[in-house]
């Protein structure tokens, strides 16, 4: 018959109530098992719990978890908090399901296969049909500026007003969300609050920036601001160079840059005006 642990555990114990030394139970047992008998360090370990009173020779029940959690149960409960919160952490999901860091690992990378991204971040969830708009232009644009070819790109400027805020935006980290290994890469909205704030209108040509003009001590852009302080200010800065330049001007339509008195600016002063796709499409357009 092959001995195992607890046998090995009894004859320990009958050798210390016998009032054999640690080396003598050691020596016994080397003597009668060889190369299978245990080593004098867990003969030493055994004698030590006997003498503060220990009679059980069976292993003791341990606190804690099992040593494997990884089962189809708590895969699918790990799926459903994915699911339910794209942005949950591994010690929620710990103390969720009082599983282990490295189980929540195993379950997360070599069952579920996901893996933690940061959203990208939009300025606009478009429609379908919003989306087919600017398709269908850009598509325009390659077409008329020969895929980026024409000369006439030299003379096309952009620009925008934006916020620009005083604040921390979120980080990186608290962006980053779990996705699946089929599922697309997710996005997000830009929203944000700010104690403090500054507007600026900033505009680029083919070769860069032109120029950035801020609106002070006012809340919203205007007609007025945009066709009296804004644009002159761009324009000046792009004839310094070429006085006569011919100047194409992008920008979207936003009521200040539709208004009757800036297509009448626009007109004035010679400038041609690039299309923009409207970002709200009506009944009639879709």
């Amino acid at each position: 018959m092959e001995l195992n642990r607890e046998h090995f555990r009894a004859i320990i114990f009958h050798n210390f109530r016998r009032g054999l030394s640690r080396q003598e139970c050691f020596d016994e047992l080397n003597s009668l098992c060889s190369d299978k008998a245990p080593s004098y360090s867990t003969v030493k370990n055994w004698y030590n719990e006997f003498n503060r009173g220990r009679c059980s020779i069976q292993d003791e029940s341990r606190a804690g978890r099992p040593k494997s959690v990884v089962v189809p149960e708590k895969i699918n409960a790990v799926r459903e908090l994915i699911k339910q919160d794209r942005h949950v952490t591994y010690r929620e999901i710990e103390a969720s399901l009082d599983i282990s860091m490295t189980s929540i690992n195993k379950i997360l990378h070599e069952h579920l296969s996901v893996k933690k991204i940061c959203l990208r971040w939009i300025p606009h969830n478009l429609t379908n049909a919003q989306k087919k708009a600017r398709v269908d232009w850009c598509k325009e644009m390659l077409e008329k500026y020969i895929q980026g070819t024409s000369k006439a790109v030299y003379n096309i400027y952009t620009g925008d007003e934006s916020w620009i805020y005083a604040y921390e935006p979120e980080t990186k980290q608290q962006s980053t969300v779990w996705v699946f290994q089929d599922e697309a890469k997710p996005t997000k909205v830009v929203r944000g609050r700010s104690t403090s704030k500054q507007m600026i209108a900033c505009f680029f040509g083919i070769n860069g920036h032109v120029a950035t003009v801020a609106l002070e001590q006012r809340r919203t852009v205007n007609s007025e601001w945009y066709t009296t302080i804004c644009l002159p200010e761009v324009i000046g800065e792009i004839r310094k160079k070429q006085k006569n330049r011919r100047i194409i001007l992008h920008h979207d339509n936003a009521s200040s840059h539709t208004s009757t008195q800036t297509k009448a600016f626009l007109t004035e002063r010679k400038i041609e005006l690039m299309g923009h796709p409207p970002l709200n499409i009506s009944s009639r357009e879709i």
